[in-house]
């Protein structure tokens, strides 16, 4: 890959660099999630669970990865010790019963920054109507606490990883700070003691033309299914950092269209390796023809039942 025009090469200045294009951030309450919702996905035995999400308000995460917009809704500083199970609690008044419960904070679970430790036991009995709590984190902050998490849960423990991308060079450009290898460790790792693993994909990260970006979702997946991840997640490449429609300038970002997240999808499902969903949150900005309801319904579908979906035909864009 040739030099990135005005993109540092060096980590501590890209975070300089993508810090500097950041707008402000939106005013959040610690004592409050700043998003919930209710869900259904299909669950590893097929059968279709119902889902609370819960977006934890917490201190930002200490990577700046390239491609994140999540840094909007965090906070400077740490939430005081009680918040996070409050802001749960709050949650779960406002949200049906569910059989699973996502906790994703913007960062990793595991992060004392985010999560103090001492919440540790508050969070342990607020979840044990869940049969399965699913977090994320960054592979560094995999460890002795994780282990302790999992040993007080009454249900199973499911943790999400951002691999984002198997390329190694753009991965590492994503400044993200893990290797492809640090993956495969964390996912050993949490193979060895029975926690299921989820991981998050980009479809066309920067730096990737798009023959480039769909073969490396497609090898991106292959090596998290190999490494034992029960779900592969697809998160379309959004704007809406600063950093993204810099690159967008420089010719080196353009968004996923519908029809080859479609075609990212059925390739996934046919394997029959693991359940693949399309992330489909704001969806609606990838719309570039008459035909989107109909894409974006069948990739709904898809994600539902877990099955290749009849195309859609379309004069226009096919």
């Amino acid at each position: 890959m040739p030099t990135l025009g005005d993109y540092p090469e060096r980590p501590a200045d890209r975070n300089r660099w993508i810090v500097s294009l950041r707008g402000p951030k939106n005013p959040l309450d610690p004592w409050r999630p700043y998003a919930w919702l209710h869900e259904e996905e299909r669950d590893p035995k097929g059968a279709i669970v119902s889902s609370n999400v819960v977006f934890l308000t917490n201190k930002e995460c200490p990577f700046r990865c390239l491609m994140c917009d999540l840094w909007k809704n965090t906070l400077d500083a740490s939430v005081p010790e009680g918040a996070i199970p409050t802001q749960i609690r709050w949650a779960l008044e406002q949200l049906p019963p569910a059989k699973q419960i996502k906790l994703y904070n913007a960062g990793s679970f595991f992060d004392p920054h985010a999560v103090p430790p001492s919440d540790d036991d508050a969070l342990l009995a607020l979840l044990a109507p869940f049969e399965r709590v699913i977090v994320e984190s960054h592979p560094v902050f995999l460890g002795k606490r994780c282990l302790a998490f999992q040993q007080g849960l009454a249900g199973e423990l499911e943790v999400a990883i951002g691999l984002e991308t198997a390329h190694p060079l753009a991965l590492d450009r994503l400044n993200k700070r893990m290797t492809v290898e640090d993956f495969r460790r964390a996912a050993r790792f949490l193979r060895a003691h029975q926690i299921a693993l989820r991981v998050f994909l980009l479809v066309f990260p920067p730096f990737l033309d798009e023959k480039e970006g769909y073969e490396w979702v497609i090898r991106s997946m292959q090596i998290a299914f190999e490494e034992g991840a029960t779900v592969c997640c697809l998160i379309p490449t959004r704007g809406g950092n600063g950093a993204i429609e810099r690159l967008a300038a420089q010719g080196w970002y353009a968004p996923p269209t519908l029809s080859l997240l479609e075609q990212l999808l059925e390739e996934g499902l046919r394997w029959r390796q693991g359940r693949v969903f399309v992330d489909l949150w704001d969806i609606e900005r990838f719309a570039t023809c008459a035909c989107a309801s109909a894409r974006i319904a069948r990739l709904a579908a898809m994600n539902r039942d877990q099955q290749p979906q009849p195309p859609v035909f379309c004069p226009a864009c096919t």
